[in-house]
Order: C-alpha cells, then sequence, then structure tokens
C-alpha cells in the first residue's frame, strides 16, 4: 500500500535512486493558503548531509507543486509535489546487488516480489520521506487554521535520555536535542558510532498542542492505533508510545487515572487520548528508531542464489537515523490530524445544519 488516510490521503511514489520522488495529496479542502516558503523550510529540516551526524549523501530537496493550488490556495483538488533527485551514486551499491544487507528490507522485497531495487534500498530507502514531509507541511498548514501545534525533538540518543522537553531549543540545535543538559554526549556518541564505523538509535518525542476534543473514529480507526501505524510507518521505527506507554503497566490505576475538574485534566497519563478519541489534552508519543542498518562493518550475509559471503559496504548513511526522522514524525502526526478533523465533520446533526443551513 502507498497511501495513507481516508479523508485525507497521501500517496507517495518514487525510489531512492530513481529520477525523483513525490505525493499526491488528496482531500485538503478549497481556499487553504499555500506557503511553499513553509513546505520547502521543512524539507529543509530534513534533507540530509546538513552535518557530520547525518549521511554525507546532500540533496537540495527543492519541491515543485504540480496541481490543486491556483494563485496561491489550494482548489480542493488533488495537489501533486514532486522532488527530483540530483546526488545519486547507484555505483556505490554494484557489489552488493546479488546480496542481502543485514538489517535492510532486501532480503524480504526479494523475497516478496521475485526482484528488488538494490541502489540504496529503492522504494524501501528512508529518502521516500521526504515524499511525506511534504504532505505533511501542508496538514500543518491546515491545522494551524484550526490553533494545533506539533513539535517534536529527540530525547533519547544511544540509551542517553535527556530529563528536559524544550521544544524551542529543539530547533536550533543539530540534532533536534530536546535536553541541553545531554545534548554534547547524545552526539559523542553519534559520532564515536560514526568513527567506529558503526551506528546507534534514538527515540523521537512528538506532541500537539490546541487539539479539539473528539478526533479519532472508534472502534477500528482510533486516534492513537493510528498514530503508532503512522509513526511506525516510517523507516526503522521499531516501537510507539503513547503517552506513558510501556510505564503505564507499572503504575496502579489510581496513579494512571488523570483526575478531571472543571479546569481540565490534573495529569496526562493517557497521552491526551482516552478510547481512541482526543480528549483535548496534549498529544504525546515517543517512537524508537533502531540503529541505522548501513553500517561499514564486515558482516555476514548470503546472496540471491544462496551462497554464504561477506558483506562490505559501501556509500553513505546517517549514523543516527532519528535525527532526520523527527520532522518525519512531525508529518505524520499532522496528516493524522488533519485527516481525523476531516472525519469528524459530520458526526452531529447540528455540524451538517451549520453547513447547509
Amino acid at each position: 500500500m502507498n497511501t495513507f488516510g481516508k479523508k485525507l490521503t497521501l500517496t507517495t511514489f518514487g525510489e531512492s535512486h530513481g529520477k525523483a520522488i513525490g505525493c499526491i495529496l488528496d482531500g485538503i479542502p478549497a481556499g487553504l493558503t499555500i506557503d511553499e516558503a513553509f513546505i520547502q523550510s521543512e524539507l529543509d529540516r530534513r534533507k540530509p548531509g546538513k552535518s557530520k551526524l547525518e549521511t554525507g549523501r546532500k540533496e537540495d530537496d527543492r519541491v515543485e507543486i504540480l496541481s490543486g493550488v491556483f494563485e496561491g490556495l489550494s482548489t480542493g483538488t488533488p495537489i501533486a509535489m514532486i522532488i527530483f533527485n540530483t546526488n545519486q551514486k547507484s555505483k556505490d551499491y554494484d557489489n552488493i546487488k546479488d546480496l542481502f544487507r543485514p538489517g535492510h528490507a532486501d532480503f524480504t522485497y526479494f523475497h516478496k516480489y521475485g526482484l528488488r531495487d538494490y541502489r540504496g534500498g529503492g522504494r524501501s530507502s528512508a529518502r521516500e520521506t521526504a515524499a511525506r514531509v511534504a504532505g505533511g507541511a501542508i496538514a500543518k498548514l491546515m491545522l494551524e487554521e484550526l490553533g494545533v501545534e506539533i513539535q517534536s525533538g529527540l530525547c533519547e540518543v544511544d540509551g542517553i535520555k535527556g530529563n528536559k522537553q524544550d521544544f524551542d531549543y529543539a530547533k536550533t540545535s543539530k540534532l533536534y536535542a530536546l535536553d541541553p543538559a545531554v545534548e554534547a554526549a547524545q552526539e559523542q556518541a553519534i559520532l564515536t558510532a560514526k568513527e567506529k564505523h558503526d551506528s546507534v538509535g534514538g527515540v523521537v518525542l512528538t506532541t500537539a498542542t490546541g487539539v479539539p476534543v473528539g478526533l479519532g473514529e472508534p472502534l477500528y480507526y482510533k486516534l492513537d492505533a493510528i498514530l503508532a501505524e503512522a509513526m511506525m510507518g516510517i523507516n526503522a521505527a521499531k516501537a510507539v508510545e503513547i503517552g506513558d506507554g510501556i510505564a503505564s503497566t507499572h503504575l496502579k490505576g489510581s496513579q494512571n487515572n488523570d483526575e478531571i475538574t472543571l479546569n481540565g485534566f490534573k495529569s496526562n497519563h493517557s497521552g491526551g487520548i482516552l478510547g481512541g478519541i482526543s480528549n483535548g489534552d496534549t498529544l504525546i508519543v515517543k517512537t524508537h528508531f533502531k540503529p541505522t542498518p548501513s553500517i561499514f562493518q564486515e558482516q555476514q550475509t548470503i546472496t540471491t542464489n544462496k551462497e554464504e559471503v561477506t558483506c562490505n559496504l559501501k556509500g553513505r548513511h546517517d549514523p543516527c537515523v532519528a535525527i532526520r526522522g523527527s520532522v518525519v514524525c512531525e508529518a505524520m502526526m499532522a496528516l493524522t490530524l488533519a485527516d481525523m478533523a476531516l472525519l469528524n465533520m459530520g458526526k452531529k446533526m447540528d455540524h451538517l445544519k451549520r453547513i447547509y443551513d
């Protein structure tokens, strides 16, 4: 499946070393101001090669809107966007075209389809997430009109956890660190792994404030379920927590319940979701990313002809994929909430009366 969402759908296309990647965003209401500079700024946050903490591949990631926008406004028709690839080095992958890279999707893609694009992983490459960020940027513009703000940052790298959640600081950090007290240690962990031709994992914290009560479609399209699906669909994501997540399993009910007052909830262990529906409190999602599987150490593997060989990778790869995964998490949060907002329209008769009166 290459399409995400129900009322607001994002369909992406393209491969890592193909001519281009892109997306079609369908369902944005007409009349939304489309800020192309903002869309580009979101892609600039995700693009590779900004520092020594990221892959050396340099892509401008210049986005071009092909349809669905007229005189700066959405027309209500599908918005198509394209990003041309300009810095591929496909020859770096010639030596692995017949073998399966450990930790990658090579093995599963080959056995599912009978062939695979070995150049940078083809469709399975995280390069595809640029299209998600482009679509998510427009979803953010729509949510901004509703007073919803989405933020993210790294709360953990290589097991080094931060205790502070400073989203303003994260915007200025090379690795989008939320806690300046541990940023240096987190950065050093990444660089040390890189020097040893290895990689590290990380955890991205994503929040949304200003979310109205009522978003989520029980029973089989719950807000927390779809947020988890959205985040787990990002390359290298291995676990997702909503609210207190795993920690809630260690609490008593008396500790985990969020007591309610006329001024709102006294705590937010639920992460802003009850019964699969937003409760108006801050949405809290943690996405856990595994270490980047592309490492420059000898590893044992097999070929497509079932021969045991040694894998020696070349190319340019992120030592910590969670860094650039931060803005992708924001995009998937935005796409989910925008979809849920559109789905929520018409759930009450007075909604319909206000529209058609």
